[in-house]
């Protein structure tokens, strides 16, 4: 792993895409760079630890550097006095992940928006001031892509299969931009792949849950293992549970496979697949009443939304298969790419993590939804990597 360098500081365009943030109504934070490492490996999946760089205070407590901000700002406002009320804030500073040959130092521009109920509003306003920050830099017209993790959890939801195959999937979803490879995974092929504890799992079949989880966290302490591979006993536990709940069934069944691949294959832009989407739903007997009937309706109202921003929804390239890799995300998520073709990932991203704020300690779920501008990529017309 190579170490940080320092790569930049902000500059004045930079600086001025912050300010037309301020005068927008977003507060500007700068959090410590140095943060608690927990959050991130909880909450962005334990793949990012491999990227980021640690270190520990004297009390033996896992830091890091910032490898993203939102986390940090996300904090910062539950620890303010504003927690629970809406309050947007921006930011530009220093993140820093391992990027194999390319500088682990690099900047991050953004937004977070914290508590507003107008949902639709709030998504379609995140896509339009990411527009602003690649017009800023002067990029016209980049290339849009969006998804909208909370339509496959919705159809997950409706779905006749036991909890822990719907978290298992709506998870994987997060994890990856397609789910082919995770429906694989949990098809009866894999499932007579019987792994050497299946006694273990059969016996913990149909128990109390508490009691299973603190029965395998018992077992793992006398046989004197705390970690394994950055997870905890009680995560440990935990995992332990989902297969003995996944081994409890025999297959993802053919037709539920069928309509859920029939789902990840709609594309094209928001008006588009909405009208695809009504039909999908009709024909498989969900409807209103499984809950993908609201989830729709805040689809559709999106895409107004942002065509009263003066969005060309028409250049808009959706996908229900379109997710950001990070555990988080909960709803909406877009990208923007360089109109010229690169490998070198997007100018601008982001989405909406109603979840967030309580995994990070907030009593009740606060609607949050941001995005990041990476600064070089933008300053350089997306040829930076």
């Amino acid at each position: 792993m190579t170490t940080p360098t320092q790569t930049s500081q902000p500059d004045a365009r930079a600086e001025a895409l912050v300010a037309a943030y301020e005068r927008a109504g977003y507060r500007r934070l700068a959090p410590p760079i140095l943060q608690p490492a927990e959050p991130f490996l909880d909450l962005s999946g334990e793949d990012i630890r491999k990227r980021m760089y640690l270190t520990s205070d004297p009390q033996g407590r896992e830091l890091c550097l910032r490898p993203d901000l939102t986390i940090p700002v996300s904090r910062e406002y539950l620890a303010s006095p504003e927690a629970g009320s809406p309050e947007g804030f921006c930011y530009l500073g220093p993140v820093f992940r391992d990027r194999a040959a390319q500088p682990a130092e690099f900047l991050q521009a953004g937004i977070e928006s914290f508590g507003r109920a107008d949902k639709a509003a709030a998504d379609a306003e995140m896509l339009a001031l990411g527009l602003d920050a690649t017009a800023h830099y002067g990029i016209a017209k980049p290339e849009i892509r969006i998804g909208d993790v909370g339509l496959f959890a919705a159809l997950v939801a409706a779905l006749d299969l036991a909890p822990a195959w719907k978290r298992r999937l709506v998870k994987d979803f997060n994890r990856k931009t397609s789910l082919a490879h995770d429906l694989d995974v949990l098809t009866l092929s894999s499932a007579n792949k019987r792994p050497e504890y299946q006694g273990v799992l059969a016996a913990l079949a149909g128990s109390d849950p508490k009691a299973a989880r603190a029965l395998v966290a018992d077992l793992l302490s006398i046989a004197g293992i705390t970690t394994v591979g950055g997870r905890t006993v009680g995560e440990i536990a935990e995992r332990f549970l989902e297969q003995s709940a996944l081994g409890a069934a025999t297959a993802l069944p053919r037709e539920t496979r069928a309509l859920i691949e029939r789902f990840l294959a709609i594309a094209g832009d928001p008006d588009e697949a909405a009208a695809e989407l009504r039909a999908l739903t009709a024909s498989a007997g969900l409807g209103v009443s499984a809950g993908l009937g609201p989830a729709l309706d805040l689809f559709e109202s999106r895409a107004g939304f942002l065509a009263a921003r003066g969005v060309d929804v028409s250049r808009i390239r959706f996908s229900t298969a379109f997710g950001r890799g990070l555990d988080y995300y909960t709803g909406f998520v877009f990208e923007l790419h360089s109109p010229v073709a690169t490998p070198n990932g997007p100018l601008v991203a982001g989405g909406r993590y109603d979840d967030l704020l309580t995994r990070l300690g907030a009593k009740s779920q606060i609607p949050a939804v941001g995005f990041a501008v990476w600064i070089e990529r933008v300053a350089n017309g997306g040829d930076a990597a």
